[in-house]
């Protein structure tokens, strides 16, 4: 059965009590390569207070051109925060983008992806022993064969940990794996590439129209059906009845993996809103300056206004009403 994870950090397939586990966020842009062939390498982290009971993989991402033929590092991080003398295990899957948009990223297991790379990468060792406050320095070796068609390339090196643990008779018994994350590799191999993508659609959550009060979340379906990661960005803008612009949300770069959908969701923050408002989105589809603009429309009245406006309206027709009623004007 599939791990499934979103964004850049991968979801935690098991957890027990008291561990937890991290990421470093990377900058999703990032192609820098270190070009090592030593060993795994160890240091101590600073600090006094290092026992938080997580683990950090860095980076969250990787973005790496390699040639055919050609085979360059690159150096991933594990920091272990849990507890003395941990063991971590190195494993390597290809993976997938989401057919329906619901998931950035789906790990296969041991399938094949249809863009496999599991077959490309490797680690110096499948498991390593860390003290409490130990960085581990692992160079992960991508080594492309002569043949290997220019696109794009996807997986992930996926780091596990196990705790053991004393059963009642003494003897050590190993408990299920309590947490897995990793760094995803996106390798593109140079050359002639598809790229075709569009944004799909642009809405509400559940394609809500009215609302009583801010703020409002939206969703943007961008659709990828080349053969190669696209990093679409852009901004959305929002507008007034007047067309004075009252609202903007900055698109920062993210990830749509070949033949798949993403969906990406962001909230327009604006507390106190009042009528009819024009909402543009407008994505960079990350390549040839192209741009998808889609615009949609939302009205915004609170319902305590609505009750207010009708409470005070009630009370005016009824005071002229009894005004008109108790009192006879006559004409001189």
């Amino acid at each position: 059965m599939p791990y499934i994870f979103g964004g850049i950090l991968l979801a935690v397939s098991v957890f027990l009590p008291g561990i937890s586990a991290s990421a470093e966020e990377p900058n999703a842009s990032s192609t820098a390569v270190t070009q090592t062939t030593s060993p795994i390498t160890r240091e101590q982290i600073p600090g006094s207070d290092i026992q938080l009971g997580d683990f950090v993989v860095g980076p969250g991402k990787a973005e790496v051109v390699v040639r055919p033929g050609e085979t360059v590092y690159k150096e991933i991080t594990v920091t272990n925060r849990i507890d003395n003398n941990r063991s971590f295990q190195f494993h390597v899957e290809d993976m997938s983008g989401s057919a329906d948009g619901s998931e950035a990223v789906v790990l296969l297991g041991d399938q094949n992806g249809p863009y496999s790379l599991k077959d490309y990468v490797s680690v110096p060792e499948s498991t390593i022993t860390l003290g409490l406050g130990e960085r581990a320095r692992i160079p992960v070796k991508i080594t492309m064969p002569p043949n290997a068609e220019p696109g794009g390339y996807y997986g992930a090196v996926l780091v596990s940990t196990l705790q053991t643990d004393e059963d009642n008779d003494g003897s050590i018994a190993q408990s299920p794996i309590i947490a897995r994350i990793g760094t995803l590799f996106f390798i593109t191999v140079p050359g002639e590439t598809s790229r075709e993508s569009s944004l799909v659609s642009f809405a509400t959550v559940n394609n809500q129209w009215w609302f009583t009060k801010g703020p409002v979340p939206l969703g943007l379906t961008y659709e990828n059906k080349g053969s190669i990661h696209l990093n679409p960005y852009g901004e959305v803008r929002v507008t007034n009845m007047l067309g004075n612009e009252v609202g903007y949300v900055e698109l920062d770069p993210w990830f749509v993996l070949p033949k798949s959908i993403r969906t990406r969701d962001i909230t327009w923050t604006s507390e106190f809103l009042l009528g009819r408002y024009t909402i543009t989105a407008s994505v960079n589809r990350g390549y040839d300056n192209q741009i998808d603009t889609k615009a949609i429309h939302i009205w915004v009245i609170p319902w305590q206004l609505l009750i207010g406006v009708f409470a005070v309206l009630f009370v005016i027709i009824f005071v002229f009403r009894w005004f008109f009623n108790k009192f006879e004007f006559k004409r001189k």
